[in-house]
């Protein structure tokens, strides 16, 4: 009996029936996704409400993709190890703590904390939704399923600005959490009646060492890049170079280590998915379209506020049509994977986004609202060819066997790479909030803003070469003889 490589995809032949288990997962992940980039429009109100200034405030998203980026490795193990419930009553349980400590925090530290113990909960939510949709939903069916993950990975995101806008503007910010609380109430309320334990568990060992320079590498990496918007803003703290050579060492030595122990249980990431070229090329397009994408999640809602002069519930209002037309495109995306493949609908969404990025670099103080909005519907309509058919292709290129540590590794690449689509806006926005002159601030904001964008452009022109690379197909499953 020979064993497939891990660029290949085996029948795995029958397959259990999923029941209400994805349906569930996926409305459970989307209100935990939504909470990632809801504090984007709230960041003005808590910079007031609470004494910080906006390169503090940003860590309210950047903790929480840091958190994420460190937990998410470890659910490698976790999906292997643990049931189906299991893990879900351990996501949305942390997912509600969070939410209720951040309603109720009286202070900062208290809300960043809360942020945080959320973040733990979504780290968990993500790979569980990723791998069981992999396990239980055929490869000839995947691209429409993954459709509708999309409006979790992509579609939450962006509506999260929008509905916190609305939220933050006739509530309060504190609002963003006392509302979602009882949401959470439900998903579990409801996944204690009728989740079942559809997906297979195997034997899987954690190994300290592994642990331990996942947590430094990723940790060190996002705080370095965080660091960055910082000391842009003149906070002192510590030097940028350290966190970013004390990271890469770890991961480095992450890498070394996961070779050492690939043919054993202990393995936490297992690395030799990227010896597939498919999950190579897909994954690095996916960390360039999250660097476009979240920093501009992040900018936008500021540039709208600061700039342009409008509340927080306009902001949200802005940025509306876009997250709509980002989740009704996701399904009709995946089934049109299903019948072309990847590189048909990545490379023309790759283009579409990197025009967006350049259409974005025109903004300035006197930009129309109706222009802002056309520019983000470009955006999402790149962003949305593109996001489907690069997920399903990159977990779908490999066997059954690595499903776990191929979620794991995108979803937390995907978390780094947003981090630093974050730090790079916000760090050249700060450095324009701080060189302006007090009579010409919104000019110096605006000038900032296209500077980020302009530099957005390049990194997403990157994408197009990365999408040339695709396959026209998706990679045909292969049987494991």
């Amino acid at each position: 009996m020979t064993t497939a490589s891990p660029s290949t995809v085996p029948d795995a032949g029958p397959r259990p029936r999923s029941g209400p288990a994805i349906p569930l997962l996926l409305v459970s992940a989307f209100v935990v996704v939504l909470n990632e980039t809801a504090m984007g429009v709230a960041i003005p109100q808590i910079m007031d409400g609470l004494q910080v200034s906006a390169a503090s405030a940003q860590w309210l998203t950047t903790a929480f993709m840091l958190t994420m980026a460190v937990a998410i490795p470890v659910t490698g193990v976790l999906l292997q190890r643990f049931s189906l419930r299991r893990n879900f009553f351990t996501a949305m349980g942390l997912f509600a703590a969070g939410t209720l400590l951040a309603g109720l925090a009286p202070g900062f530290e208290v809300l960043l904390v809360a942020r945080i113990v959320q973040a733990l909960g979504t780290s968990i939510m993500l790979p569980l939704l990723f791998t069981t949709v992999m396990q239980l939903v055929a490869p000839e069916r995947r691209g429409r399923t993954m459709g509708l993950v999309t409006i979790v990975t992509a579609a939450a995101p962006a509506l999260g600005p929008t509905v916190s806008g609305v939220i933050v503007s006739s509530l309060g910010w504190r609002w963003v959490f006392v509302l979602v609380f009882p949401v959470a109430l439900l998903a579990l309320a409801a996944g204690a009646v009728w989740l079942r334990n559809a997906t297979p568990t195997r034997e899987a060992r954690f190994d300290a060492l592994s642990v331990l320079l996942s947590a430094v590498g990723f940790s060190g990496v996002i705080y370095g890049l965080a660091a960055i918007g910082e000391n842009a803003g003149d906070h002192a703290g510590v030097p940028v170079w350290i966190p970013l050579a004390v990271g890469g060492a770890a991961l480095a030595g992450l890498v070394g280590r996961q070779l050492a122990l690939r043919d054993t249980d202990r393995v936490l990431l297992d690395v030799r998915v990227f010896g597939g070229r498919v999950f190579t090329v897909a994954t690095l397009t996916i960390v360039v379209v999250s660097i476009a994408l979240f920093g501009s999640l992040i900018l936008l809602p500021l540039y709208i506020q600061q700039v342009l002069g409008e509340p927080a519930y306009a902001a949200g209002l802005m940025l509306l049509p876009g997250g709509i037309l980002s989740g009704v495109l996701a399904p009709f995306v995946g089934v049109l994977f299903d019948k072309v493949g990847a590189r048909t609908l990545v490379l023309p969404g790759a283009v579409i986004v990197t025009a967006a990025m350049l259409a974005f670099s025109t903004l300035g103080t006197g930009t129309p609202v109706w222009l802002v909005i056309a520019m983000h519907l470009l955006l999402n309509v790149g962003t949305a060819l593109m996001m489907t058919p690069l997920m399903t292709t990159a977990l779908g290129s490999v066997t059954p066997n690595l499903y776990p540590h191929a979620s794991a590794i995108v979803n937390t690449l995907q978390q780094v790479a947003g981090a630093a689509g974050i730090a790079l806006f916000i760090t050249l926005f700060s450095v324009a909030s701080t060189s302006g002159a007090a009579e010409g601030m919104r000019a110096a904001l605006a000038g900032g803003v296209g500077t980020a964008f302009g530099v957005g452009a390049a990194i997403s022109a990157v994408g197009i070469v990365l999408a040339a690379l695709l396959g026209r197909r998706a990679p045909a499953p292969s049987p494991e003889s």
